[in-house]
Formats: structure tokens, sequence, C-alpha cells
């Protein structure tokens, strides 16, 4: 069970760092407090860093304004839970068993020395193991998604190993650890995050499909009788679409922004004609529809990879991910498909307080800062000593605190005008005015 504590995460994605701080309730229940978001400009490609100096400026900025928010300052971020996700990101399925020297009762020992047996499974040695997800186990012949307290002598079990390229988990630690000092508190894998929270367990049982639909990369998660059966991530995403349209002679900010305006996925009865400022209409359609219908194309072939049918997934399509937004995709997707597509929806057990991000947008990074949580009751936050802050007791916004790693910074002299009790006064007033800095929107 959650102790009341405050928690700090990262996801860190194609096209953006985002963090947030939370605090968690007894009884479950995550208040997610502040929110803030930098773009990567190419520090990040299909979910792997890597320029690891440039990500770090990027997370310092990133924690840097969470602390100064009025429901964190001031406590600082001293570690943090990292989602991971990725091109290379996969799972593969291994089975394992154990034989027991008497008729035993299933304990959460023996279950666990099943799961570092998986972990310990023979796979491609350029992929390193994250995690290892369960499918059922078997007492015996009696098979059961519950094996704990169960009595008999032999064990097997069926697991979905997840799997990637070592630098996905060693460029996050060499970019927190090394030049931000940062602790990580434990990687969370995105996916098997948002699958947990976001989908009941009747979709799961029945069968369903997760689809998080990103800027270079889109993760489908398939889930049959309960538990996950299939994962993969597609190197395609909403940013294909926009650097598809950049063959217009448009730059790519120019070509996000027909994407959201004038972009559907759907092919329209007849072409468009209109020109708007020297661009056709109909060739924005055509390059968006074209790409769009190849995106959904590699999603429904997932189901045919996981040896399954349609059928076989009548708990239907859940979709998240900021480039599921463009217009039109979700019925595209049904179409092809014929299976129902919702949007998926945060539990009420988490609850958003951060209201200038719209909680779309923010659902993985929600799920990312639950489920680590749960991995163990690290304090992410910690307060100051007193002597340390200013007389406003609020952390100076314009020299963020020095970590290990960072160069110490020197002391600005101080002017006459800025100290006593004008000086604070000004200062405070100065502070609460101050605009954000946050950069252009996202490329998705």
């Amino acid at each position: 069970m959650m102790t009341e504590r405050y928690i700090a995460a990262l996801e860190i994605s194609s096209s953006k760092i985002t963090g947030a701080v939370g605090l968690t309730r007894e009884g479950g229940q995550l208040d997610v407090l502040a929110v803030e978001t930098e773009r990567t400009e190419e520090s990040v490609r299909y979910g792997l860093i890597q320029n690891p100096e440039e990500a770090a400026m990027r997370i310092r900025r990133v924690l840097d304004k969470l602390q100064r928010k009025p429901e964190v300052a001031p406590r600082r971020i001293g570690g943090v839970y990292v989602g991971i996700s990725g091109r290379s990101l996969h799972s593969v399925t291994a089975d394992v068993d154990m034989h027991l020297a008497e008729e035993t009762e299933i304990s959460e020992s023996i279950l666990d020395r099943l799961r570092d047996k998986a972990l310990g499974s023979m796979v491609d040695p350029q992929l390193e193991v994250i995690d290892a997800v369960p499918r059922a186990f078997k007492i015996g012949k009696t098979e059961t998604l519950q094996p704990k307290g169960l009595i008999g002598h032999d064990i097997s079990a069926t697991y979905d190993i997840i799997v990637s390229r070592p630098e996905l988990r060693r460029n996050i630690t060499r970019t927190l650890s090394e030049k931000l000092g940062i602790r990580n508190e434990g990687f969370v894998v995105t996916a098997m995050a948002t699958g947990h929270l976001l989908l009941s367990n009747d979709e799961k049982r029945l069968g369903c499909m997760l689809v998080d639909f990103g800027a270079e990369t889109t993760t489908v998660s398939i889930y049959k009788y309960g538990h996950l059966q299939f994962f993969n991530t597609l190197p395609l995403g909403g940013r294909n679409i926009t650097r598809d349209l950049t063959s217009l002679s448009l730059l790519e900010e120019r070509a996000e922004e027909i994407k959201k305006s004038s972009g559907n996925a759907l092919a329209g009865e007849a072409a468009s004609s209109i020109n708007v400022n020297g661009l056709r209409l109909s060739d924005v359609s055509s390059i968006v529809v074209s790409r769009s219908e190849e995106i959904v194309a590699n999603i429904i072939a997932t189901i045919e990879y996981a040896d399954l049918e349609e059928k076989d997934l009548p708990g239907g399509i859940i979709c998240i991910g900021r480039a599921s937004k463009l217009n039109g995709l979700l019925e595209l997707l049904a179409n092809k498909s014929d299976l129902p597509v919702r949007r998926g929806q945060l539990p009420p057990y988490i609850h958003v307080e951060e209201m200038r991000h719209p909680i779309d947008d923010m659902l993985q990074l929600a799920c990312i800062l639950y489920e680590g949580a749960t991995l163990n009751d690290a304090q992410c936050l910690e307060m100051p000593a007193r002597d340390s802050l200013p007389a406003n007791g609020i952390p100076n916004e314009d020299e963020p605190e020095e970590t290990p790693g960072m160069k110490p910074r020197p002391a600005k002299p101080e002017s006459n005008s800025s100290s006593g009790l004008l000086g604070r006064i000004k200062r405070g007033i100065s502070n609460y005015f101050r605009p954000d800095d946050d950069g252009d929107p996202d490329i998705e």
C-alpha cells in the first residue's frame, strides 16, 4: 500500500521531455500536482537519447521549473522514476518451470525465483532484458492466473520478456546520474504502466489492443485472457506525416501546423481544389491519408503477429498519444479493423490538479508516476535546509540548485537596491509575475 509522499517522474520521448511531481495518499490515490515540458530538439530519436549533454540540459530545465511551482517549492527533486519506451522495445516469449522437492504451498519467494529464472532466459545477446511479465501459471496440470497459495510439486509459467537495446537504459543512466547527479529511483516500462492503469480487467480478459501514437514510434500492446499477449514498437508516428508534408516546400514547423489544422486521415469524397497561400489542400489530403493508412495497416497487422484474429479482440482498440489527435485517425482505425475504438482515460484514483496541460497529453506520465510509486518507498523530493533558502522562502528561480556533476556558479554581487526588505519585496513580485519559458508546440 502506498504511503503519503511526494514523487517525481520523467517521460523521455522523441518530441519532448516531460516531468511531473505527484503526491501519493494512503488508499492508493495519486494527485498530479505539477507538469512541465521541454522539446527534445533532436537530442532524442525513436525514444533513445542521442545527445546526453543536450538532454541533460533540457531535463535540468524541466526539473527547475517544477521546483519553482508553488505546489512543489521549496522542495528539491533528488530522484525520479523514469518511463522507458523506444523503437527497440518489444517482447519475446519464454517458458520456465521449477520442480519442488515435495508438495509445497506456492509462496511469494517461489514466484520470485521463477521470475528470476525467466529474467535469465536466453535472448538475443545484442538485447537487454528489461522486465518479465507473466501470462499464466500452471501448478501441476492446473492453469491459473493467481498461483500464490496453491499447493503442488511443479510450477511452470509463460512470460513475456521485455527487451531493448542496452543503450536505451544506459544513456538515460548516463544522463541522469553522471551529468545531473539525479537518482534514478526505478525504470517503468511505459507501455506496461499504461496497460495496467488504462485498461479494465474485463477488456483484458475479453481481448483488446492498446495503441500509443507517438511522434516517431507507435507502441502496440495486445491483451487476451487477462494478460499481455503481444508487445511491439513500430518505427512510425505522427512526425512521419509531418515530414512527408515538407515535400510541399514547407518547413517542418509549418507542416505541423497544416497537419493539425487541415489534415484528415480519412479520404474525402472529392479532392478539394482549394488553394491556401499557394498550397493545394488536395495535396495535403493525399499525403496525410497515404501515410495514415500505412500506420493503421501496420497496427492491424500486429494482430496476426500475435497469432490472433480480430474476432479475438472484442474489447476493441484503446488509443492514447498526442499523435492520435489527428483528425479522422481513430475513425480510420475503426473502419479498417471493424473493431470498437475509444480513447484511453485515467482511472478515478488518479487526480490531475495541473490544469495547464490537457489531460490526454499526460496519460503516460501519470501512469509512470503511479507505477513508480508502487515500485518502492523512495523519497524523490526533500526539503532544503532552512538557512539555504532566500528570505522569501522560495528557491531562487534564476539559479537552480547545484547538483553533483555541475560546475559551481560564481556568486552574484548584490547591489544596494536589491538588499534589505525592499529588495526582497521586489524579488517576490518579480518571481510572481515571471512568465513561463515554454517553447513552441511539440511536433507529433
